[in-house]
């Protein structure tokens, strides 16, 4: 087991694990639009020249991946995501923890989630995330914003 830095090469790996992934979420909002499940091979590549990827890999297999970028001192954490055969291990706990060492300089962590995402919330909040606001955004899902300070 080991997270590293994603490689270019390792986008459509990580497209076949969003997608698994967060047909969860869309079950679970009877929404099948929403951002991960309709984001393409050439989106998550772009992120490449401007995010840091992280994957969880077992051995040379892509299982979990997550994306971080800074702007004014704030990390914006995005696409948590861990193959659900391999869910409720851990993985996602250490995939944000690795993230968070990237960017020692950041005085604040950024997040949402959806607001039934029950889990992905019990999550963040034992890793030390806190809500502060939830709002309509997009897909007509409410999310909920959560921070944690650094």
């Amino acid at each position: 087991m080991m997270i590293m830095k994603a490689v270019k090469e390792d986008a459509q790996s990580i497209l076949v694990i969003q997608k698994v992934s967060y047909i969860r979420e869309a079950e679970l909002y009877n929404n099948y639009e929403i951002a991960p499940l309709t984001e393409t091979l050439d989106q998550i590549k772009e992120d490449f020249q401007k995010k840091v990827i992280l994957k969880f890999t077992i051995e040379d297999k892509i299982i979990g991946s997550v994306r971080g970028h800074e702007k004014n001192g704030v990390c914006y954490v995005e696409r948590l995501m861990v193959h659900p055969d391999a869910q409720k291990r851990g993985i996602g706990k250490r995939l944000m923890m690795e993230l968070e060492k990237y960017f020692p300089t950041c005085a604040r962590f950024d997040l949402y989630t959806g607001s039934l995402s029950f889990g992905n919330i019990r999550l963040y909040e034992s890793i030390g995330y806190k809500s502060y606001k939830i709002e309509m955004i997009r897909e007509n899902i409410e999310f909920v914003f959560m921070e944690k300070i650094n």
